[in-house]
C-alpha cells in the first residue's frame, strides 16, 4: 500500500490559490488531511476556492503575506505540514522590481522556515524553479536563494524533528499565466499567437506530476536535499502547433509572431547544473540533489551520478507535436 503523507495531518500552503496551490489542497483533501490551511494575500481568489469547496469543513483561510512573521507564526500553530508556493514569478517583471521579489522570494521564504521551525512542523518543502539552475535572471537568482536558505536552515537543526527539503522543476503547463491558456484564448478569438522564439525548449510537468514531487518529497526527505523529477521537454514552436488543429510541425503555424527573446530569458533551460552534487534514486524517482559538504553516506540515497552530469531541455527526450497535442488533451 502506498503511504499516504496527508493523512491525519494539518497541511499549511503559502500562495494556496495559486495553480499548485489548488491542486495540492485537492489532493490533501483526498488523502484525508485533519485539516487544509491556505494562506494568502487576495480574499477574492480565497473566496473563488471555497466556492469550488461547497461544505467543507477542514479548510482554514487566512489572509496574510510571507513577509509577515507575526501572521506567519500564528497563523501556522499547529501545523504538521508546510509547502511553501508563494512566490513572485514572472521573470521580465523580477528585472524591473528586484527589490519587491528580493521581499517575497528571499525575505519571505526566510520568515516561513522560521515560522516552521518555531511551530515544530514534522516537514516543510520549498517550491522552486528550473530558473533557480545557473540563474540569469533575478526571479530565478531569488529561488535558488530560496533552495539554499532551505539547505541552510536544515544544517542548522540538524536531526530535530523538523525536516525542510525542496523541490525544483520547470514551468507547469496550464498554469495560470502561462501560455498554454493564453495562445488557446487567442486561437478561439482568431488573433495571432505570440511567439518569443519556435527554438527555444521547456520542460513538461502537470499540476498533477508536481504534486506527485511533492508528495515524493514529504515521504523520502532526510532534510536539506532538493529533488529533481526526470522530465521530457518540447520546442515552443511545436508547443504552438499543437494547439492548433491543422498544423503539422513547429514548422508552420499560421497566425504568429515572433516576439523576441524577453530580458532575462533563457533559450533552453536547466534542471540540474553541471557542477551539482546529484543522485538517482531509481527508475521511479526522482533525481536528488544533495549540499556537497554532506560526505555521510546515511544522508543520502541511490546511485551518485558522474561530475559535469546535467539535465538541460534541449538535451532531455523531445516531445513531438502528436505527443504534445494528446498531453494537452488532459491540461
Amino acid at each position: 500500500m502506498t503511504p499516504n503523507p496527508w493523512r491525519g495531518r494539518a497541511v499549511f500552503i503559502t500562495g494556496g490559490t495559486g495553480s499548485f496551490g489548488h491542486a495540492a489542497v485537492r489532493r490533501a483533501l483526498d488523502g484525508d488531511a485533519e485539516r487544509v490551511i491556505v494562506y494568502s494575500r487576495d480574499e477574492v481568489k480565497q473566496a473563488a476556492l471555497a466556492d469550488t469547496l461547497p461544505g467543507e469543513s477542514r479548510m482554514r483561510y487566512f489572509l496574510g503575506d510571507v513577509r509577515d512573521p507575526w501572521r506567519l507564526s500564528l497563523a501556522m500553530r499547529g501545523v504538521d505540514v508546510v509547502l511553501h508556493a508563494a512566490a513572485l514569478k514572472r521573470v521580465e517583471e523580477g528585472e524591473y522590481n528586484p527589490t519587491e521579489f528580493v521581499a517575497t522570494n528571499v525575505d519571505g521564504t526566510r520568515n516561513v522556515l522560521r515560522a516552521a521551525l518555531d511551530a515544530g512542523v514534522h516537514r516543510m518543502v520549498t517550491l522552486s524553479t528550473d530558473k533557480a539552475c545557473n540563474p540569469v535572471n533575478l526571479y530565478g537568482t531569488t529561488k535558488l536563494c530560496a533552495e539554499k536558505l532551505t539547505q541552510a536552515m536544515q544544517a542548522a537543526v540538524g536531526r530535530g524533528p523538523t525536516r525542510f527539503c525542496a523541490v525544483r522543476y520547470g514551468n507547469v503547463a496550464g498554469s495560470r499565466g502561462s501560455v498554454i491558456p493564453r495562445w488557446r484564448e487567442a486561437l478561439a478569438a482568431g488573433r495571432p499567437v505570440t511567439i518569443t522564439d519556435p527554438t527555444m525548449t521547456r520542460f513538461w510537468i502537470t499540476l498533477a506530476e508536481a504534486v506527485d514531487l511533492v508528495e515524493y518529497a514529504l515521504l523520502h526527505t532526510q532534510g536539506g536535499e532538493v529533488f529533481v523529477p526526470k522530465l521530457s521537454a518540447y520546442l515552443v514552436g511545436d508547443l504552438a502547433a499543437a494547439l492548433h488543429p491543422d498544423a503539422r510541425s513547429g514548422s508552420w503555424l499560421p497566425q504568429h509572431t515572433l516576439a523576441g527573446t524577453r530580458p532575462g530569458e533563457k533559450r533552453h533551460e536547466a534542471l540540474i547544473g553541471p557542477d551539482e552534487v546529484v543522485y538517482d534514486t531509481g527508475a521511479e524517482g526522482p533525481y536528488l540533489l544533495a549540499p556537497s559538504r554532506w560526505a555521510s553516506p546515511h544522508l543520502v540515497r541511490g546511485e551518485p551520478m558522474p561530475h559535469g552530469f546535467t539535465l538541460t531541455s534541449d538535451a532531455a527526450p523531445q516531445l513531438d507535436v502528436a505527443r504534445l497535442r494528446k498531453l494537452l488533451e488532459s491540461v
